[in-house]
């Protein structure tokens, strides 16, 4: 297939709420469809909720993950995928038989489970297990990848997953508008959030700025760029717990240009259409033939202790 055409979604999740949040993604893959999607892509743990887990102890944690494929929430996006006739980009937290925890990613469609994958650096709770591998399949004869939130800071997983064949890189985020020591981070005030009909403008400089996707803008297009692959970005909008996230789900194509993007304040989804020439078209097509392995192989592959936590910051 030459052309394919796929969508990414932003909605305000509720916090453990799976029966609410699925609605709300039977509703927009439904709407994705009318439009002409093919696929549609929701955000990290958009089936659960996400930034609540970090009060969570092991027990609540066990309640809440599921069993994948056998569990309630994939028989039901499966349900949503063939009725909607769409496939389906979805996460939530996964246990398997011996109660270890993950955040997982999933493609669903009408013939069930069609790939899934481990977060490979989770850390918004401490009994969660690094996921050990990459993620490539074929999605209407399209090489597809996911890498979840913060792997895709770690620039090797996405260079990595290219490498393997991933022509499209499926990013579900939940992300901007939180503390660090970047200039210009901080959280958003909700209230301007509980606000936005009578004052978007001053909600919408706060998204748009250095706090949300301004910061975005940064990296997000030379993940795209260098690899010549292009990249569906989904972040979820509004309030996850009590920390609130600005969405600007979007799609970028192998040249880093974004070609579709969600700009409501509220919940939203944009299509946009992946054409195969792009692929080669684009400058990071050569520099990947260019590489030179020879030269850093053994530097990128050097002994290594990876740094297993991350400060999460909470809203004080």
């Amino acid at each position: 297939m030459e052309k394919l055409t796929i969508a990414t979604a932003q909605f305000e999740n509720r916090s453990g709420d799976k029966a609410y949040n699925l609605q709300v993604i039977d509703m927009l893959s439904a709407k994705a469809s009318r439009e002409g999607a093919q696929a549609v892509a929701f955000h990290e743990c958009s089936i659960t909720g996400y930034s609540f887990a970090r009060h969570l102890d092991r027990a609540q944690m066990t309640d809440l993950a599921e069993f994948i494929p056998d569990g309630p929430s994939i028989r039901k996006l499966q349900e949503i995928a063939t009725k909607n006739d769409i496939a389906i980009l979805a996460g939530l937290f996964e246990k398997d038989a011996d109660d270890n925890l993950f955040k997982a990613y999933v493609c669903v469609d009408k013939t069930g489970l069609k790939a899934k994958f481990r977060k490979l650096h989770p850390f918004i709770n401490p009994h969660l297990t690094p996921g050990s591998e990459y993620c490539v399949f074929d999605l209407y004869g399209w090489q597809c990848g996911i890498l979840i939130c913060y792997d895709n800071n770690v620039i090797e997983n996405v260079r990595a997953t290219r490498l393997l064949g991933a022509e499209i890189l499926f990013m579900p985020h939940v992300t901007m508008c939180t503390p660090s020591t970047r200039p210009g981070a901080g959280f958003v005030d909700p209230e301007l959030w509980h606000n936005r009909e009578n004052d978007p403008t001053s909600l919408r400089l706060e998204f748009d700025g250095m706090k949300g996707r301004a910061w975005l803008m940064k990296w997000l297009p030379a993940r795209a760029y260098d690899n010549a692959m292009y990249c569906v970005f989904s972040n979820p909008i509004g309030m996850d717990d009590d920390q609130l996230k600005n969405g600007c789900s979007m799609i970028l194509d192998p040249f880093g240009d974004v070609i579709a993007e969600c700009r409501k304040l509220g919940n939203d989804l944009v299509t946009a259409t992946l054409t195969r020439e792009k692929l080669t078209q684009a400058g990071g097509h050569r520099y990947i033939r260019a590489r030179r392995p020879d030269l850093y192989g053994s530097i990128i592959a050097q002994p290594h202790t990876p740094e297993q936590k991350v400060v999460w910051m909470d809203k004080k």
